[in-house]
C-alpha cells in the first residue's frame, strides 16, 4: 500500500510496512520492502543522533552568543532566528531516530503531531531565514544607495521581518501538521499523514516541498549572488577575494546538501503517478532517500559555520563565552588566537608602510 509519511522519509513508504503493494494496471505487485527496512533500523538512528549532536552544539553556541551580546541590525537577528529554526529541526530528530529503530511509532497521537510540527516549522523556517539573509545581503550591496532598505534594517525591523518568516512557515507546515495521525496498521502503528482519499493534498505538498524548499531559495541564491559579486570584484579591498570564496561556498554547499534530496523527492511524486512502478524502482528510491535525507538534513549542522563562525567578531564572541565555560580548556586557544591575530595586524601594518616607502 502506497503511503507518505511526514518529517524524515516523506516518501511513499512508511517504517512499518515489510511489503509494499504497487499498482500495475488492474494488478498489485508485492514488493518485499526488508532491505530498506533492515537499513533503516542499523543506521539511521546513528546518523540522525550524529546530526542531532553536532547541530544542536553548533546552533546552541550561536544562539547563546547572540543572546547574550548587543543585536545591532537585521542581520543579527535573522541569523538567531536561523538558529533557533534549526534547532527546532534538529529537536525533531531523535524521535524519528525511534521511530526507525522500532519500526513503530509508540508515543501516541499528541506527540505524533507535535514532532511532525517542530519537524515542519524547523525546515521551512530554516530555509526561508536563508533566503531572507541572502536578500538582505543583496540589498545592502546592490542597492547601498536606496535609503529605503537600510532604513528598515534594524533590530525593529528584524524583529518584524523574523515573525512575518515565522508565519509563513506555520502556513506551509499546516497542511502536514493538520493530517498527520497515529494509525493502527498491519504492522503495528504509524505517524504520518492521512491525506483525503481522492485529494489534491498529496501532490500539493510533494510540490510545496519542491518549490518552497529547493526551487525558491536556489532561485533566489543565485540570482542575488550573482548580482553581488561583479561588484565585489570592483573593491580594492584584500578582502574581497575572501567574501567571494565565501559567497562561492554558500551556493555549493546549499546546491550540493540539497538537490539530490529534492531529486529524489520528484521522482517519488512522479512514481505516484505511474512511472517507475516496478519493485526494483521502489526499493531504489527508498534506499536512496535515506542517504539524500540524511545529507541534506546535516546542511543545519553547517549552518553555524557558514553564516556565524566565518565573522571574526562572532569568533571572538564564542570564544570569550567557552572561555568563561570552561577556562582550563579554552583559555590557552583564546591567548593563541589573540597572539596570532596581534601577529597578523603587525605584518599587515609593516607591509603596508614598505608598500608606502616605494610608493613614495
Amino acid at each position: 500500500m502506497d503511503t507518505t509519511s511526514t518529517g524524515p522519509n516523506t516518501t511513499d513508504y512508511d517504517y512499518s510496512g515489510y511489503y509494499g503493494l504497487i499498482a500495475n494496471g488492474t494488478d498489485f505487485l508485492v514488493c518485499n520492502n526488508g532491505n530498506v527496512r533492515d537499513f533503516r533500523q542499523a543506521f539511521i538512528p546513528t546518523l540522525y543522533s550524529i546530526v542531532f549532536i553536532v547541530g544542536v552544539i553548533g546552533n546552541g553556541l550561536v544562539v547563546f552568543a547572540l543572546l547574550n551580546s548587543q543585536r545591532s541590525n537585521m542581520t543579527d537577528v535573522c541569523l538567531l532566528n536561523l538558529a533557533v529554526s534549526d534547532l527546532l529541526f534538529l529537536i525533531s530528530l531523535p524521535f524519528w531516530a525511534h521511530y526507525a529503530a522500532i519500526s513503530e511509532w509508540t508515543l501516541g497521537n499528541i506527540m505524533c503531531r507535535a514532532v511532525t510540527a517542530l519537524y515542519m516549522l524547523g525546515f521551512y523556517g530554516s530555509i526561508f531565514f536563508m533566503t531572507v539573509m541572502t536578500l538582505d545581503r543583496y540589498f545592502i550591496i546592490v542597492h547601498a544607495q536606496t535609503s529605503i532598505f537600510t532604513k528598515y534594517r534594524s533590530v525593529r525591523g528584524g524583529t518584524v521581518l523574523a515573525l512575518l518568516m515565522w508565519a509563513f512557515s506555520l502556513l506551509a507546515s499546516l497542511p502536514e501538521i493538520h493530517f498527520t495521525q497515529v494509525k493502527n496498521e498491519s504492522d503495528g502503528w504509524t505517524c504520518k499523514p492521512e491525506f483525503p482519499e481522492g485529494s489534491a493534498w498529496w501532490s500539493f505538498s510533494y510540490i510545496k516541498l519542491n518549490i518552497l524548499g529547493w526551487v525558491l531559495p536556489l532561485s533566489v541564491i543565485l540570482f542575488c549572488y550573482s548580482r553581488i559579486i561583479p561588484i565585489l570584484l570592483t573593491l580594492r579591498s584584500q578582502k574581497k577575494h575572501k567574501a567571494v570564496r565565501l559567497i562561492l561556498v554558500l551556493v555549493a554547499v546549499f546546491f550540493i546538501f540539497w538537490t539530490p534530496y529534492n531529486i529524489v523527492v520528484f521522482m517519488h511524486f512522479l512514481r505516484h503517478f505511474g512511472y517507475m512502478t516496478s519493485c526494483e524502482w521502489k526499493e531504489n528510491l527508498d534506499m536512496a532517500m535515506q542517504w539524500v535525507e540524511t545529507i541534506a538534513f546535516s546542511h543545519c549542522c553547517l549552518n553555524p559555520i557558514i553564516y556565524a563562525f566565518v565573522g571574526q567578531k562572532f569568533r571572538n564572541l564564542v570564544l570569550k563565552i567557552l572561555k568563561q565555560w570552561f577556562p582550563v580548556c579554552f583559555g590557552e586557544c583564546t591567548m593563541i588566537v589573540s597572539e596570532l591575530s596581534e601577529r597578523r595586524s603587525s605584518v599587515y601594518s609593516r607591509s603596508s608602510d614598505v608598500s608606502s616607502t616605494k610608493i613614495f
